[in-house]
């Protein structure tokens, strides 16, 4: 089901694009979706028989399907772009109801947004734009693009279990990738910086850090060797 889940996280994606959806209803879906409705029906698998038309079997229509849910969930107005972007079947509303209730059904009816990595970053970012010059100097969308590249394998979408961890890593690989060596004048500490706001330990932040970089990175590239060799610029 792994190849069904990364079409699904890029169905999500570019249909949040496609409606201009603001970053927070795209990364609650996606919290919703890859994080808890997924793993989810992973574990159901082998366990016992899903009996709804829409869980079994799952194919790539009906996880698309799930997607737009998500997202619906989240902001509520998807009909339209399911007509033209799942190709395979036609759903109709009564369709996407169903879909609703199987969705929250799967997730126990908890559908709360504040402990997602995006509310997170979003404040950690207004922080340090507080107290560093350079922090303007961090582009939002490259954050943004971050959190995307992350969750199309499994293997990092991991990392978004533990969401505040995850927000200051992505803040300092952020820095890392789009903030040009800043001169002595402008040089800020910021790893001891988001040591120092989240009781994180700097060399735990390091290695997810590194994870992140080397997921969105060319590794043939010199610049995955970033924390390695261009350390002053963020300590």
């Amino acid at each position: 089901m792994s190849d069904l889940r990364l079409l699904a996280v890029e169905f999500l994606i570019e249909s949040a694009h496609r409606l201009e959806a603001t970053p927070i209803v795209k990364y609650t879906a996606l919290s919703l979706l890859a994080d808890r409705f997924y793993p989810s029906l992973s574990r159901s698998v082998g366990q016992r028989k899903m009996g709804n038309w829409l869980l079994q079997p799952m194919t790539q229509s009906n996880l698309q399907l799930f997607a737009l849910v998500s997202i619906w969930i989240s902001s509520k107005s998807l009909k339209t772009l399911g007509d033209k972007s799942i190709k395979e079947q036609h759903f109709t509303a009564r369709d996407f109801l169903e879909a609703e209730v199987v969705f929250l059904q799967v997730l126990n009816y908890e559908i709360g947004a504040g402990n997602i990595a995006f509310v997170f970053l979003e404040e950690l970012l207004a922080q340090f734009r507080g107290v560093a010059k350079n922090g303007e100097l961090i582009d939002f969308e490259a954050c943004m693009d971050i959190m995307d590249l992350l969750y199309e394998k499994e293997e990092t979408s991991v990392l978004y279990s533990s969401p505040r961890t995850l927000a200051a890593s992505t803040l300092v690989a952020s820095y890392v990738i789009t903030v040009p060596v800043p001169t002595q004048r402008w040089r800020f500490p910021v790893l001891p910086w988001v040591k120092f706001v989240t009781s994180f330990k700097e060399e735990d932040i390091v290695e997810i850090v590194r994870d992140i970089l080397m997921h969105v990175l060319d590794p043939r590239q010199p610049g995955i060797k970033i924390l390695e060799v261009e350390e002053k610029k963020f300590l």
